[in-house]
C-alpha cells in the first residue's frame, strides 16, 4: 500500500466550459484530468477519486422536463445514480487507458455511492440549492402544486426548483470502498456528494430529493477510510485572501489555526471556497494529516509541496 488519499476533482475536471459540454468533450476533459492523476500514482499514491455532477444532473433534469409529456420525470436521487455511473465510466476508461500508456499496474472500479443524511436535518425546512432548468411563473406555479416542488425566482432569469442541501452522515458503502482500495484499485465513490438518503422508521434507506455538497462528502470518506491526505482539485491553483481584488493575498502553506481564523473571518465565499475549508479544518481536526488544494495541472507538484496551498494541522 502507498500513502492513501482522496482526491475530490471539481466541475472543471468535467466540462471546461459551456461551448465543450457534449459527452465526448467531458470525456476529454476527464482523460486530461486523468493524466494527472496517474501522475499521483506515480508518485506512491493510493486513490479514491470523488467528483462533482450538478451539470450532468441538470442535462438530465432538462431532459426529463422536455419529454415530460410523453415519459414519467426522474426523480432526483436516479439522476445522481446515473451521473455516477456514466462519470464513473469515464473515469475508469480514461485512467485503464492512461495506466496502460504508462505501464502502471493498477485497475480502477466506480462504487454507486449512497451517503445518509438526517431526515430532521434543518437543511430540509430551507431548501436552497437550484436545481435543473428555469420556468416561467405559471409552469413553476404548477410543479409546486402538482409536484409539491420549492421553487424561487432566480435572479430574474426565471423560476427554478431549489432542494436541500443535507450534511451528510454516513457512507453506505465505505466498507466496499476500503476493500477495494486495499485490493489495489483506483476506487470512484461518493460521485456529487454521494446518491442521498434517509432511514425510515423500520431503519430501511429511502431516497431523497437533495444534494450534498463533494467537498463535505468527501471529507466525510477520506476521515472514515483513514486517508493522510485530502486533495481538492478546483478551477485556481492557490487558495487566496481577498480573492479576485487588487489586494488579493495567495496563500501557500496555512495551519488549522489559520484557516479556522480565516474562514471565521469570512474570507471564503459561500457555494465556492467555504466548504472546501470547512472540509479541511474537519478532516484535520478527524485525524488526517494534509490538505491540499490546487488545479489539476499542478497536483503532482502541488503534492511535493511546490506549487498549491497546504493546510496542515
Amino acid at each position: 500500500m502507498g500513502r492513501l488519499a482522496v482526491i475530490a476533482i471539481g466541475g472543471n475536471s468535467l466540462i471546461k466550459d459551456k461551448e465543450h459540454q457534449s459527452v465526448a468533450d467531458q470525456y476529454e476533459a476527464v482523460a486530461e484530468t486523468c493524466r494527472h492523476i496517474a501522475g499521483l500514482i506515480e508518485e506512491g499514491y493510493d486513490l479514491v477519486i470523488t467528483h462533482g455532477n450538478g451539470p450532468q444532473v441538470g442535462f438530465i433534469l432538462l431532459r426529463s422536463e422536455l419529454a415530460s409529456e410523453i415519459l414519467h420525470p426522474v426523480p432526483l436521487d436516479s439522476c445522481g445514480a446515473d451521473t455516477q455511473g456514466a462519470i464513473g465510466y469515464h473515469i475508469q476508461q480514461a485512467l485503464t487507458n492512461e495506466f496502460r500508456e504508462r505501464g502502471i499496474d493498477k485497475r480502477a472500479a466506480t462504487v454507486i455511492t449512497q451517503v445518509v443524511v438526517d431526515r430532521n436535518d434543518p437543511a430540509f425546512q430551507k431548501p436552497s440549492k437550484p436545481i435543473g432548468p428555469f420556468y416561467e411563473k405559471d409552469k413553476a406555479d404548477e410543479y409546486r402544486v402538482k409536484r409539491g416542488w420549492t421553487v424561487v425566482e432566480d435572479a430574474g432569469r426565471g423560476y427554478r426548483r431549489v432542494v436541500a442541501s443535507p450534511e451528510p452522515r454516513e457512507i453506505v458503502e465505505e466498507e466496499a470502498i476500503r476493500t477495494l482500495s486495499r485490493a489495489g484499485f483506483v476506487v470512484v465513490s461518493v460521485g456529487g456528494g454521494g446518491i442521498p438518503v434517509i432511514r425510515d422508521d423500520q431503519g430501511n434507506l429511502v431516497g431523497t430529493a437533495a444534494v450534498i455538497d463533494k467537498d463535505l462528502a468527501s471529507g466525510l470518506l477520506a476521515s472514515r477510510i483513514g486517508a493522510k491526505d485530502l486533495i481538492i482539485s478546483t478551477a485556481i491553483e492557490n487558495v487566496a485572501l481577498h480573492f479576485g481584488k487588487p489586494e488579493e493575498q495567495r496563500l501557500s502553506k496555512l495551519s488549522l489555526d489559520d484557516a479556522r481564523r480565516y474562514l471565521a473571518e469570512g474570507h471564503f465565499a459561500p457555494g465556492s471556497m467555504k466548504p472546501k475549508i470547512e472540509t479541511a479544518i474537519r478532516f484535520l481536526e478527524h485525524g488526517g494529516k494534509r490538505v491540499i488544494i490546487t488545479c489539476p495541472e499542478v497536483i503532482v507538484e502541488a503534492v511535493r509541496g511546490e506549487r498549491g496551498t497546504t493546510i496542515e494541522s
